[in-house]
């Protein structure tokens, strides 16, 4: 007997954080995110949704074919590229508890509630072999359609925990040799902190707020990326992220 099919309504939930929780599973649009989800996670893959009757085969997944206007009543995207995957949600996300093996370099983001910043630096991380990223409850959903969208399937390709127990996982992290590196826009400290950094916490806040006293606090290093005050105040936090992630993967020869 054939499976059951789902009904539109639950992909469209998936919209929605809410959904995905009770589905246990999230959307992936687009060829290219797809086969990054494929490269680095295959067996999370559920189903293939697309509306083109010609794909009846795509990778030895279950293909569900729809109508148009089905199709685009659950993507997300201004242009829809013809194809989503059906994606399992990592159980793990929202642990408290911290993976076996951490990595080396980890990315902290702290109330950056900007999907698109969130799934840029996701993706940053990724390209700049960061193992993990800790966030707040209160950034923007990882598994969010924005987020997932901006982070083009890399979304699986670190490990991410996203609870309100980012300090106390910081803390842990810097107990076992872990040097935290803050991006404060009223630090003192110059690029060249991150030389030989081999265990670095590399710690990004709020796109206007900044980084919590708590943080700062605990922090080895307050780096302050030497820009011009008199042509742009500070950068975008995808753009402060991305810079000191690849300064710190060219000091330790990655």
């Amino acid at each position: 007997m054939p499976a059951l099919l789902k009904p539109l309504k639950w992909y469209k939930q998936l919209s929605a954080r809410k959904g995905r929780l009770e589905a246990a599973a999230f959307l992936v649009e687009g060829n290219r995110a797809i086969n990054q989800i494929i490269t680095t996670r295959p067996d999370e893959i559920i189903e293939i949704l697309t509306a083109d009757e010609r794909l009846t085969a795509y990778h030895n997944y279950p293909v569900r074919t729809l109508t148009e206007i089905q199709f685009h009543s659950i993507c997300h995207t201004r242009t829809p590229q013809g194809i989503m995957a059906v994606v399992k949600m990592p159980a793990e996300i929202s642990s408290t508890n911290l993976p076996d093996n951490c990595g080396d370099r980890i990315l902290v983001l702290e109330d950056i509630q900007d999907p698109g910043n969130v799934g840029t630096l996701i993706r940053t991380a990724a390209a700049f072999d960061f193992s993990g990223v800790i966030m707040t409850e209160k950034c923007a959903d990882p598994l969010a359609p924005k987020c997932v969208q901006s982070t083009t399937g890399t979304v699986l390709s670190v490990w991410i925990r996203r609870t309100k127990s980012y300090l106390e996982l910081t803390q842990t992290l810097k107990d076992s040799g872990f040097t935290l590196i803050a991006a404060d826009i009223n630090g003192t400290a110059e690029p060249t902190v991150l030389h030989h950094k081999l265990k670095l916490l590399l710690v990004l806040g709020n796109e206007a707020a900044g980084l919590s006293e708590e943080l700062l606090d605990m922090a080895d290093y307050r780096l302050r990326l030497p820009i011009v005050p008199e042509k742009a105040e500070s950068l975008n936090v995808g753009a402060c992220g991305a810079i000191l992630m690849y300064l710190s993967s060219q000091v330790i020869g990655k």
